[in-house]
């Protein structure tokens, strides 16, 4: 992969950790750091050694405290959108990924960092995490799709309470709501869930994993008939090696050996 200024990236068995890079801005999000992490993103979806992605931040101040202010503060009504827009295209790739992508949460997780959080497909945070989405307190609201993601993760009725006042949740509160997925007390712990949870699901039929994430995304696509895409999900896996060796090793009582294909 490229030379990147904004994100540290480590790979180990299979596993990419992507690591936003710029505590002394608690990680915020810049239109630099937005390239970097598409173009991240996108070589990791084509790597073949590589079965899936956690998302963290730098330090133990921040996973990622939101946007960058300094950026944000230029923007007008022309180019308020395309700043959105482009916001929305990256997370819109990590939440369609065919490989499971874990957001790693160490403390502040704001504005587009909880919108971030949010595109990933489970959530981990530390103790000391913080969720919130303060747009209305710089008059402006979320861009990134956090409008979308935290009423379907929390529901309405609290979805609204967070955005409109602008108030910040800890972890123990993101959990109870399901934000997040678990609550650990160190970052160690946090990035040695996400192994976990990422290694067990390395055991699992690749093209099937691929199918169960785009199935759960259907329930939210516009004009899209989520059963219609299990179905024909369902039929397509029926047409795959895998799925001849998972039902032959179950069979024949032996652990499968898949391929993803």
């Amino acid at each position: 992969m490229a030379q990147l200024e904004t994100l540290a990236l480590q790979s180990s068995n299979g596993i990419l950790t992507i690591t936003f890079n710029r505590e002394s801005a608690l990680n915020a999000l810049n239109d630099q750091t937005f390239n970097e992490l598409k173009s991240t993103i996108e070589e990791a979806l084509d790597n073949k050694e590589i079965s899936g992605m956690i998302l963290t931040g730098a330090g133990e101040k921040a996973f990622v405290a939101g946007a960058d202010i300094t950026e944000l503060a230029q923007m007008t009504e022309v180019n308020g959108r395309n700043f959105a827009e482009k916001g929305q295209e990256i997370f819109e790739l990590i939440e369609g990924s065919a490989k499971p992508v874990i957001a790693a949460v160490n403390g502040f997780a704001l504005g587009g960092g909880c919108e971030l959080a949010m595109a990933c497909h489970m959530r981990i945070a530390t103790a000391n995490a913080k969720f919130g989405q303060p747009e209305v307190n710089l008059g402006v609201i979320p861009g990134y799709g956090g409008t979308q993601r935290l009423t379907q993760l929390v529901g309405k009725g609290k979805a609204l309470e967070l955005m409109l006042t602008g108030d910040m949740i800890g972890a123990d509160e993101a959990l109870s709501l399901g934000l997040i997925n678990y609550k650990v007390d160190s970052k160690a712990e946090m990035m040695a869930k996400a192994e976990e949870i990422l290694a067990k699901i390395q055991t699992k039929a690749p093209l099937a994993v691929g199918m169960v994430i785009d199935c759960v995304k259907a329930v939210y696509t516009t004009g899209e008939n989520g059963y219609q895409t299990e179905a024909n999900s369902f039929s397509r896996c029926c047409g795959t090696e895998d799925f001849q060796e998972g039902t032959s090793a179950f069979l024949e009582k032996r652990k499968p050996n898949f391929k993803g294909e």
